[in-house]
């Protein structure tokens, strides 16, 4: 059984840094797409990928240069490193995989944990 549990979340004030990590078990053995999603508090708004590793690296333009994403295949962890923080980059942070790894959007993972907030302000 695959799971996901995140964990690293709470506040920052603007242009601090945080790092979240992802403990991945059930993947070991198989190919596979991870990554990091988010939700912001906007009616109608889904959650928007922030970083995947597919093989290659996606980060989404908003974080490019700002975020890092790595896997740690010894801890079976998935981190993300996010520096210069801005209050927009407030939300609930999501790690997620897929085995079929047929795109970046929401709908092309199957696998979730349950989120961590990630809140930027001063």
């Amino acid at each position: 059984q695959v799971q996901l549990v995140e964990s690293g979340g709470g506040s920052v004030q603007p242009g601090g840094s945080m790092s979240l990590s992802c403990k991945v078990s059930g993947l070991q053995g198989r190919t596979y797409c991870i990554g990091w999603f988010r939700q912001r508090q906007f009616p109608g708004k889904g959650r928007e990928a922030v970083a995947i590793d597919g093989g290659y690296i996606y980060y989404a333009d908003s974080v490019k240069g700002r975020f890092t994403i790595s896997q740690d295949k010894v801890k079976n962890t998935l981190d993300l490193q996010m520096n210069s923080l801005k209050p927009e980059d407030t939300a609930m942070y999501y790690c997620a995989a897929d085995f079929a790894c047929e795109g970046w959007g929401e709908s092309h993972f199957a696998i979730w944990g349950q989120g961590t907030q990630v809140t930027v302000s001063s």
